[in-house]
């Protein structure tokens, strides 16, 4: 079986990084919230107050917060040309009309199956894809989006601790925390069920550990990336 290569280290590795920071930011995030705010429950917060105290949860938040943010700084500069730009350059080529095709034939698929989509006259062929389906690209938007908006807020929250008067930048700063933080615990558990769970994708998920894909996943999930890369071995065969 042929193999190509997907991802490179440092893509792998900041990956990883960037989950279990999102998984700790979020639990511990939550269980900071208490009373009519608690969306889990108290034994939540009692759950992480019990391991790091009440003052410690929200030292161990901030300093975790302020570490994914400081590795992003770096990381993005240090590898802006192999890396950052690329990503930026495949999730931000949006089709509309193509990708919300795409999202919307595939959650009929996941729900009914092919034979259910065709029993309401509904095609069950899925627009080609490059490197990113429509979903990666729409969850990978919306993670950079409040991924910048966690962490200003976060700073100003965190701020306004040491400042007196600033209760109305803080209610609004608060607001646009949880805002953002809600709907990533929406959207991370829908992409891990989508890279671990759903039928076909496995592949997917096993590359963001080795690195590579199977040459037919990758005629098949994402047609668009594989044709450029035989476009680009036969430029390199012909020079």
């Amino acid at each position: 079986m042929t193999m190509i290569r997907r991802h490179n280290q440092s893509a792998i590795c900041m990956h990883w990084f960037n989950a279990l920071c999102w998984l700790f930011l979020l639990g511990s995030g939550f269980a900071l919230l208490a009373g009519e705010m608690q969306p889990i429950g108290a034994w939540w917060s009692e759950l992480w107050v019990g391991i790091f105290g009440e003052a410690g949860l929200l030292v161990a938040h901030i300093a975790i917060g302020s570490l994914w943010a400081g590795i992003y700084a770096l990381y993005t500069p240090l590898f802006l040309r192999r890396d950052v730009l690329p990503f930026l350059r495949e999730i931000f080529a949006v089709s509309l009309r193509c990708d919300l095709i795409w999202c919307i034939r595939k959650a009929f698929w996941l729900v009914m199956g092919a034979s259910g989509m065709r029993k309401i006259g509904m095609q069950t062929q899925l627009p080609a894809q490059g490197f990113y389906n429509a979903g990666q690209k729409f969850v990978a938007i919306a993670a950079i989006i409040c991924s910048i908006s966690l962490v200003v807020t976060g700073l100003l929250l965190a701020f306004s601790v040491m400042q007196q008067g600033l209760e109305a930048l803080v209610r609004w700063a608060l607001l646009l925390h949880l805002c953002c933080a809600g709907l990533m615990a929406i959207l991370l558990p829908v992409h891990i069920y989508m890279a671990a769970c759903a039928p076909g994708e496995r592949p997917a998920l096993i590359s963001m550990l080795t690195g590579f894909v199977p040459e037919d996943f990758a005629k098949h999930h994402n047609p668009l990336w594989h044709a450029s890369l035989v476009e680009k071995a036969g430029e390199h065969n012909r020079h």
